[in-house]
């Protein structure tokens, strides 16, 4: 069976993407089958009609063991997998069904079908973002799209199909509105912490051109203190020295003061002198 490929966006869970929607009824399951899977269709279509849908699922599957290319079989099947709220698989059954088909009224029935389970799918799991199912949730709505469009595109007077195109259609756009809503709401708060992050950047890096600023101030005042301290020291031994010059001088001048003294003293003394009569 093919399987829906083609990835195209992620479907979001933003709050506003809560609806309600009303399933439609689906295209009952063929009736036309070939002798070997007969029986199990008849009894899978007699339990589908007891609302029986599990039971209708084995004998299909019964059926399709007999012929796994009855196109009435994997119909029903999609059918019986749908009643089940198994999208998933009623997405294949009836994407593998479009693909075998030829006869238009068959065939719009077949892509209305899945026009239906890809768009409950896609409500149903909305709300439910998983990375196992993130091909599938991504490509549900539009193919929902597409499909209600080829039923349309062979049977253009099916009311039910366009109903439900116009309504997958509002609710893309609207998923489409909140996936940029959410998009600026992240571009804003990345806006945001990237401020907050510079703002703490230059934060950090004021304080630490504040640390070097104080671990300048802190070493000139060492160096000041040090040069003051050098000076006192200078001086200190500046004045050792003039004093020791003061006190040599005043030696010398005591010296020579005595000396002075003692030379007047030897001028000032009277000698005796002898008259020459």
């Amino acid at each position: 069976m093919s399987q829906i490929t083609n990835i195209l966006s992620t479907l979001s869970n933003h709050k506003c993407n809560k609806w309600v929607f009303l399933i439609f009824f689906l295209f009952p399951g063929l009736v036309l089958v070939a002798q070997g899977e007969r029986k199990h269709i008849r009894q899978g279509n007699k339990s589908f009609e007891e609302n029986d849908y599990k039971k209708a699922e084995i004998s299909y599957r019964k059926g399709l063991e007999k012929n796994a290319q009855s196109v009435p079989g994997i119909f029903n099947l999609g059918d019986a997998f749908y009643k089940q709220n198994n999208f998933q698989g009623a997405i294949v059954a009836f994407d593998s069904v479009r693909s075998m088909e030829s006869e238009k009224q068959r065939l719009s029935e077949t892509y209305y079908n899945l026009g239906n389970s890809l768009l409950k799918f896609a409500i149903d799991t909305i709300a439910m973002p998983s990375e196992e199912l993130q091909e599938l949730q991504s490509k549900a709505l539009p193919g929902s799209i597409e499909a209600y469009k080829n039923a349309l595109r062979n049977n253009p007077g099916d009311t039910a199909a366009k109903y439900n195109l116009a309504y997958a259609q509002k609710l893309l756009k609207n998923q489409q509105q909140c996936q940029d809503q959410n998009q600026q709401d992240q571009d804003q708060n990345q806006d945001q912490q990237d401020q907050q992050e510079q703002k703490q950047e230059d934060q950090e890096q004021q304080k630490e051109k504040n640390q070097e600023q104080q671990e300048q101030q802190n070493q000139q005042q060492q160096e000041s203190q040090q040069q003051q301290q050098q000076q006192q020291q200078q001086q200190k031994e500046i004045s050792k020295e003039d004093a020791e010059r003061m006190l040599e001088a005043l030696k010398n001048d005591e010296k020579n003061t005595l000396e002075k003294l003692k030379m007047q003293k030897i001028k000032g003394s009277k000698t005796k002198t002898e008259k020459d009569w």
